[in-house]
C-alpha cells in the first residue's frame, strides 16, 4: 500500500498544480522511488490511494501495473488501507509512505526478513534521529530489548510497516489513523519495531528536496 492520497500542504507551492507524489527528487517523482522499493523487495501486488488532483497521479500510474484507489473523501492511513483492502486482497500488508527517499539497504525486504507472523501484529521501520534527514520531530517510540514499541521521543517512524489488518474493522469511523491502530497493538505487546541499519530522508516540505538529492549523491 502505497499511501499518495494527501493534500500535500507543507510541499507547497509545488503542490498546486501536482500531487505530493509526483514531485521529483533526482528527476523522478517521489511515487517513482516508492515503487522501485516495493517491486526490489518482490511485492506481487501494489495499490495507491489517490485524492488531491487524483486524475494525474492515475495517468501516471496508467502503465505501471499499481493499482489506484480513489477516495472521494480523506481517509487518513488507517482508514486508507481499510478502504483498499479489497484490492490489496491480503489480511496482512506492507505500507508505505511516498515522501521519503532511502539510502541503504531495501527497507521492506528488512521489514520481511525480521517478521515474525506468530508474535507480532505490526512491525514499523525506524531510525535514530541522527539518521532522520529532514526530519523536525524528536522521535516517535522507544523500543525494549525485544524489539517491543511504547510511545515517546527516539526513534522515528520511517513510514514503513508491516501490518495485520485484523484490528481495522473495529474503527466505526470512516477516517482514522494508524496511531489508534498502533497504541492498541501497543497495550497487546503486539507492536514490533526494527531499526533501519541505513539512512532516510522525510521530503516533505519543498527545502527537504536538495537534502534528499544530497543522500542520493544526485
Amino acid at each position: 500500500m502505497l499511501f499518495s492520497a494527501g493534500l500535500g500542504t507543507r510541499m507547497m507551492p509545488l503542490t498546486e498544480a501536482r500531487p505530493k507524489p509526483l514531485v521529483e527528487v533526482a528527476g523522478r517523482p517521489l511515487i517513482d522511488h516508492a515503487i522501485d522499493v516495493a517491486r526490489e523487495a518482490g511485492i506481487p501486488r501494489i495499490v495507491a490511494n489517490t485524492h488531491y488532483l487524483s486524475e494525474l497521479l492515475e495517468r501516471h500510474l496508467g502503465d505501471t501495473g499499481v493499482i489506484t484507489v480513489f477516495e472521494p473523501e480523506l481517509l487518513d492511513t488507517g482508514g486508507g488501507i481499510r478502504n483498499a483492502l479489497p484490492f490489496l486482497d491480503a489480511d496482512t500488508v506492507v505500507s508505505l509512505n511516498t515522501d521519503v527517499v532511502w539510502r541503504g539497504g531495501n527497507p521492506i525486504s528488512a521489514l520481511l526478513a525480521a517478521w515474525r507472523m506468530d508474535r507480532m501484529e505490526a512491525m514499523l521501520l525506524l531510525v535514530p534521529r541522527d539518521r532522520a534527514i529532514g526530519h523536525l520531530g524528536a522521535g516517535d517510540f522507544r523500543m525494549d530489548s525485544g524489539g517491543r514499541l511504547s510511545r515517546g521521543p527516539g526513534l522515528v517512524y520511517t513510514g514503513a510497516q508491516i501490518m495485520k489488518t485484523g484490528r481495522l474493522d473495529a474503527f466505526r469511523d470512516a477516517n482514522f489513523s494508524l496511531n489508534s491502530v498502533w497504541d492498541g497493538m501497543a497495550a497487546d505487546d503486539t507492536l514490533f519495531g526494527l531499526e533501519y541499519d541505513g539512512t532516510w530522508c522525510d521530503v516533505g516540505r519543498p527545502e527537504c528536496i536538495a537534502l534528499a538529492e544530497r543522500l542520493l549523491d544526485v
